[in-house]
């Protein structure tokens, strides 16, 4: 919505502490949206429209209604606090759904009175030409409505006094003798007010005909009503209007709180305070948490095992193996090992570039997660959500609910492809292996060397060649030596070589194991992490600025 903090923006120089209670009342609003009921949240945000509204209008103004009940006395108390009789110079309250305004002090008041919604014709200036000077600049800055009946039959009557409750500072209700108890003003209007004590006054008009040994008891009959309706605190005044008993009193009850002044910063603390109250119940207790690291690391655990990481893992470990083994290996026999199918091309993993573009594919063949496995993330996501969203209110449980599992579709394909990305780091044989192929090929070489000198002496034996010296080594022919250490130091060679594999083949497996398990994270985070964490910022931001309209 439009920002409604250039009003309250406006307090500097007025009130800062209140600017920032009600923008922090539209923050937790707007971090609320589309998580709690929006009726509640439309309420809230004509709180801070009304708020934001009268508080970039006129601070010199206390804007006061008189409510009541048909035949309460409300225009005659009306009249009595104006010191004019407006219906015998032709004011008379109208008959449609407009109340009457009365308004000491003509500057500023134009822009309240139209924010108001009064008609300019249902306008009154005590201090214009119809102020006879009776009456003294007591209620100078104040704007004194007369409200239409609340109980009348006209349904335009009941919206403009609803409306224009909820806009005055002030609001003084009327009740009379007969139907002080009417549950209509106190259901509908007083037990709403709970919140506001500090803008109410209670007059119990037509004190006169209320025999004297029964006022004071009906009185505090009124003042039992008041309290069991959360207003014990607001003051009851007997009055009659019509005799003037009680009025003076009334005038100064309200004089002495346009002097201080202080009749608007309370109205506007007590509807921030009351809707931020609904907020805060809606919203739930719980403090802003944060997302705990242990049940990450079991989401990602059990995303990991679903994606077949220990299945790749041991692939790898297999297939450093088998090719270590076969670098290593004594070369007679080792290329057998090719007939053997590489555990990671058959997973359709490390073919490279060039190996996928050739099948086709970029999806691993990586067997599907079981039953058991897909339960395991099920149970993990579920636990992640209702740890995070413990002690919130229930629409807000279910946000985090929905947002961890809103890109669950995406899940699977996303694990594959992570998989499919990771370099496994097993393309290249360990440098050690090489320096060993190329010495079973020098050993090949020397127990070929040693063969063929061998077989060159056997053939002069056989055609009785003259025999030529043969060098020997420690009384062993050379040629004999060479074959033997060429074909023993070879297979033992290989034979130690074989620790070696198996000690990088681990330590490969290990390594691929992290960089698997990081990019199963980098998913996890993407896809049900941060949604988590966008609603845990999302209800951080709503107890802030709860925390900071209710301070």
């Amino acid at each position: 919505m439009t920002s409604l903090l250039e009003g309250a923006k406006r307090l500097v120089t007025r009130s800062t502490d209140l600017g920032a209670r009600v923008a922090g009342l539209e923050a937790a609003v707007e971090a609320s949206r589309g998580r709690l009921d929006d009726a509640v949240l439309d309420q809230a945000t004509a709180v801070v429209t009304r708020a934001a509204g009268r508080l970039r209008l006129s601070p010199d103004h206390t804007v006061v209604a008189i409510a009541g009940a048909t035949g309460s006395g409300k225009s005659s108390t009306f009249n009595a606090l104006t010191g004019l009789d407006l219906s015998s110079v032709g004011v008379r309250r109208p008959t449609t759904s407009w109340a009457t305004a009365c308004v000491w002090g003509q500057d500023g008041a134009g822009d309240l009175l139209e924010w108001l919604g009064i008609p300019p014709r249902h306008q009154t200036l005590r201090d214009s030409m119809l102020d006879t000077g009776r009456e003294g600049q007591d209620l100078q800055g104040v704007v004194l409505l007369d409200l239409p009946d609340h109980d009348s039959t006209e349904v335009s009557h009941h919206l403009e006094v609803d409306r224009l409750v909820q806009l005055a500072d002030l609001l003084v209700w009327v009740l009379d003798p007969q139907k002080y108890a009417d549950a209509a003003v106190h259901d509908r209007y007083l037990a709403r007010l709970a919140h506001h004590q500090d803008v109410v006054l209670v007059v119990l008009n037509h004190i006169d005909t209320v025999p004297p040994d029964k006022r004071e008891p009906m009185l505090a009959d009124v003042r039992r009503l008041l309290s069991d309706d959360g207003l014990s605190g607001v003051p009851v005044l007997a009055v009659s209007a019509r005799h003037q008993e009680g009025i003076e009193e009334l005038r100064s009850q309200i004089a002495q709180r346009v002097a201080d002044k202080k009749a608007v910063r309370a109205r506007v603390e007590a509807d921030v305070r009351a809707e931020a109250e609904k907020l805060d119940l809606a919203t739930g207790p719980a403090a802003s948490p944060s997302l705990p690291a242990a049940r990450v690391a079991a989401l990602d655990d059990a995303l990991a095992d679903a994606a077949g990481v220990p299945t790749v893992v041991a692939a790898v470990r297999e297939s450093t193996r088998l090719r270590a083994n076969r670098a290593t290996g004594w070369p007679v026999v080792a290329w057998l090992s090719r007939l053997r199918p590489d555990p990671l091309k058959r997973l359709h993993l490390d073919l490279g570039e060039a190996g996928r573009a050739l099948t086709g594919t970029a999806r691993t063949s990586v067997p599907e997660a079981t039953q058991v496995q897909r339960a395991r993330v099920d149970t993990e996501v579920r636990a992640l959500a209702d740890e995070v969203s413990r002690g919130m209110s229930h629409p807000w449980q279910a946000s985090i609910r929905h947002a961890s599992v809103s890109r669950f579709d995406e899940l699977g394909d996303r694990l594959d492809a992570a998989l499919a990305r990771t370099d496994l780091g097993v393309a290249r044989i360990p440098v050690w292996a090489g320096l060993v192929r190329v010495l079973q090929w020098l050993l090949i070489l020397a127990a070929l060397v040693g063969a063929g000198w061998l077989a060159l002496l056997a053939g002069g034996s056989y055609l009785r060649l003259p025999e030529p010296e043969t060098p020997d080594w420690r009384g062993l022919p050379v040629p004999t030596l060479l074959l033997v250490a060429g074909v023993g130091l070879g297979i033992l060679l290989a034979l130690v070589c074989r620790l070696l594999v198996a000690a990088t083949a681990r330590r490969r497996s290990g390594a691929a194991d992290a960089r698997l398990r990081a990019a199963i994270s980098e998913v996890s985070q993407e896809l049900v992490v941060q949604p988590v964490a966008d609603e845990l910022s999302a209800y951080s931001r709503v107890r802030a600025g709860l925390q900071t309209a209710l301070r």
